[in-house]
């Protein structure tokens, strides 16, 4: 009864202000949720129409048909001849065996629209990123965590994550105009604009992102942990190689993985600093096109519904399915396996 009596007087005794600001943040976080999940639904729909070419063949008939005014009867039906001729050809579809070719050429008589170059380009500059990225990044959150003074680790803190809000198109653009002649100049290949300037680059936008995190996570290592193997005669490098990094080891595959998705949906310094081109091989000294630059290439010259158009919003529903896998493994193994390998004070 006392209990009771209790819960009763605090439900009368709680502000109104407070009760609105709830209520008012609960709208707030299922409208955004709703956003996100609609945004989803309208990339999925738009892709579904590329598993039907009928309407497109159609169309490409109607306009093969009115390039014929203006002719002669017999060089018409000539031409008629020719277009029944190479019509099955001609069908602009992205079946299985169309997206799973080895050309992208989404413009032609033929067109074609095989993802795996795009794939092989962006994975490319995605791991180049992450090589060049994530070994600094992780180091530099290293220093600042375990052995930099509090003075010095306040000055440089503030300026690495501020490489967070540069512009992704000003990275671009000093990959253009700097990086490339550089690179060149000092490893005289061929193509100005490849895969190894565009992960370089991009390495310069993943770095604050893993840095951030991973200084986090050594900073949330428990302090008697440290402590003891100080006390043990553990100098600092033994305690952070040895204590530090295993136990912050969940927060640095997380960081990872972060890193890995902002590289593989990147847009702008891509489009910059890769030439691309659709290229399926392994030369990082090529040049390579990938998902997200194709989207933002191509997107606004194509006719709304038509093949090209669908194959365009599948490649955006196989980057939101990249995006997932990604956050689910983060989810479940780091979470699941590797925060109860360390102990439940992780989980608090």
């Amino acid at each position: 009864m006392t209990n009771q009596k209790n819960k009763g007087w605090q439900k009368k005794k709680f502000p109104l202000t407070d009760f609105l600001a709830e209520y008012i943040i609960k709208s707030v976080a299922f409208i955004c949720l709703a956003v996100i999940i609609l945004i989803f639904i309208f990339i999925f729909k738009e892709s579904l129409p590329i598993f039907s070419s009928q309407e497109t063949t159609i169309q490409n008939e109607e306009y093969l048909q009115s390039e014929t005014y203006g002719l002669e009867n017999d060089q018409q039906f000539q031409i008629e001849n020719e277009i029944k001729s190479i019509s099955p050809e001609y069908y602009d579809r992205a079946d299985l065996k169309n997206l799973t070719g080895k050309d992208w050429q989404p413009v032609g008589s033929k067109p074609k629209y095989g993802l795996l170059p795009l794939f092989i380009g962006s994975l490319k500059v995605t791991i180049i990123a992450l090589l060049f990225g994530a070994p600094l990044a992780i180091f530099a959150a290293i220093y600042t965590a375990v052995f930099a003074s509090k003075r010095i680790r306040e000055f440089i803190k503030p300026i690495i994550e501020l490489l967070a809000g540069f512009p992704s198109v000003v990275i671009g653009f000093f990959a253009l105009t700097t990086l490339a002649t550089l690179f060149q100049d000092l490893f005289h290949y061929q193509y100005r604009l490849n895969a190894f300037v565009g992960g370089f680059a991009m390495a310069l936008a993943v770095i604050p992102i893993i840095y951030t995190i991973t200084e986090d996570s050594l900073n949330a290592v428990p302090k008697h942990m440290i402590e003891a193997s100080l006390a043990l005669g553990a100098n600092k490098w033994q305690t952070a190689i040895f204590v530090s990094i295993p136990a912050s080891a969940p927060g640095l595959f997380a960081a990872l993985l972060l890193g890995f998705g902002r590289a593989f949906g990147e847009t702008m310094i891509v489009l910059m600093a890769t030439g691309n081109a659709p290229l399926s091989t392994a030369n990082i000294l090529e040049p390579v096109r990938t998902f997200s630059a194709t989207i933002g290439a191509e997107m606004a010259e194509v006719v709304f519904g038509d093949t090209h158009y669908t194959v365009l919003f599948l490649i955006g529903s196989l980057l939101f399915i990249v995006t997932f896998i990604i956050n689910a493994i983060a989810e479940f193994y780091v979470r699941k396996r590797l925060f109860r390998r360390f102990g439940k004070e992780y989980d608090e």
